[in-house]
Order: structure tokens, then C-alpha cells, then sequence
């Protein structure tokens, strides 16, 4: 007989690699107006350092305030996974801190990200990998388990399966579904390229060109003395 809410999945199906690599270094801002402005996570779960995130959701459901099954997705997560873990947006007990985050970085782990509490948040605010916490406290964590690993979370009001690619700079975190990915991208790209021309546009022209604003203004029937 299973033992319902107590489960591991050990592994999962991951998108290319190339495909996730090719984020790199696309604002998040950029890709969420091409998601419908509607892709990131809340913005209480914040980045405790400037490392830039880009990686594959490895994802984690655990109890308030319990991190046993944590432990066990340290061991099974890959390189270039990033470790989500739905603690139920919890804050009164700490799900990971300097431990466990170093050791996620030794094994090649892309990300940590908990809708919870972490703890040593000066060792991990200098650490060369992304984190993304709702908060800090000093209490730890029990170990007492159930959970599950590598099913459908719920991070910040976004839903997050495994596989999923997700971005993450100093504006917050996005989830991209692999199947949009590609989409995604490329008018994200396109994008990028309108942004450069407008700014180039700002800093040698002093222009910037939004007829928009007043097409806009007339239609809502604004008077204009």
C-alpha cells in the first residue's frame, strides 16, 4: 500500500540543453512581455545574491518547516538542475542554509529556490550560485519527512513541473514551459533587438519615438488644452 503525499520520482524528462542555454542572459522583464506579463513568480521570493539564474526545474514538495526530502533530491538532482522546493510559503522554520546549498553547488546544481525560509543568509548571499528565498530566520528545519520529489509545484503562485526551464535575474523569477520555449525565445530575441535600436536611439538622437501614447490619449477621449 503507498503512503499517499510520501513519494519520489527519481528522474524526468529534461529540455535540451541548448535550448535552456539560450536564455542566458535575456532580462526576465524581456520574456515575461512575451509571456503575457503574467509568467513570473510573486515577487516575495527574492535573490539573495546577483548570481543570474538559468536552469532546469528539479522541484521538491515538502511539509512546514520539514527539509527530509530535500536531503534526498540533493543526491538525484543534475547538473544544471535547479532545485525548487514548494514549502508552502512558510517562514517560521528554515528549509536549507550554507551546508546544504555548498553541497548542491559541488554537485553541479544550476539553483536553489524555496517559497520558504533559508538561514546563513550572509554565507549564501556571497555564494557564486542563485538563490531565491521569501525569508530568513535561524530556526532549522525538522527532518521527519513525508513529501514528494519531482511532481507539480506551486512556487509564488506559478505552478512548476519538472523540466520546466526557469530565468531569474534581480527583477525576480520566470517559469517557461519547454513547449513554449522555443516561441518564447525568439520574440524575445526579437525583442531585445527593438529595445537596443530605441535606447540607441535615446542616448545619439535624444528620440524617442511612441506614437502610441497620443493614438491612445484619443481613443480614451482625453482632452488635450
Amino acid at each position: 500500500m503507498s503512503n499517499i503525499g510520501c513519494k519520489v520520482v527519481t528522474d524526468f524528462v529534461r529540455p535540451d540543453p541548448k535550448l535552456v542555454e539560450a536564455f542566458r542572459g535575456m532580462p526576465v522583464a524581456n520574456i515575461d512581455d512575451n509571456m503575457g506579463r503574467t509568467a513570473a513568480v510573486h515577487q516575495s521570493i527574492r535573490p539573495l545574491n546577483k548570481v543570474p539564474l538559468v536552469g532546469v526545474a528539479f522541484t521538491i514538495k515538502v511539509p512546514q518547516g520539514d527539509n527530509l526530502m530535500f536531503h534526498k533530491a540533493m543526491d538525484l538532482a543534475k547538473p544544471g538542475d535547479v532545485i525548487v522546493i514548494d514549502a508552502g510559503g512558510f517562514d517560521d522554520r528554515s528549509i536549507f542554509g550554507e551546508l546544504m546549498a555548498t553541497y548542491c553547488k559541488v554537485r553541479g546544481v544550476a539553483g536553489l529556490v524555496v517559497d520558504g525560509a533559508i538561514r546563513d543568509q550572509e554565507a549564501l548571499c556571497e555564494m557564486d550560485m542563485p538563490i531565491y528565498a521569501k525569508s530568513t530566520t535561524p530556526n532549522g528545519p525538522y527532518k521527519n519527512g513525508p513529501g514528494e520529489i519531482n511532481v507539480p509545484v506551486v512556487i509564488g503562485g506559478r505552478v512548476v513541473r519538472p523540466g520546466d526551464i526557469l530565468v531569474g535575474d534581480q527583477d525576480g523569477l520566470i517559469v517557461i514551459p519547454p513547449e513554449q520555449a522555443q516561441e518564447v525565445l525568439e520574440k524575445t530575441r526579437a525583442t531585445m533587438e527593438k529595445e537596443a535600436k530605441i535606447m540607441e536611439d535615446i542616448l545619439t538622437k535624444g528620440t524617442y519615438i511612441r506614437p502610441w501614447v497620443d493614438e491612445k490619449l484619443n481613443e480614451i477621449g482625453c482632452d488635450m488644452i
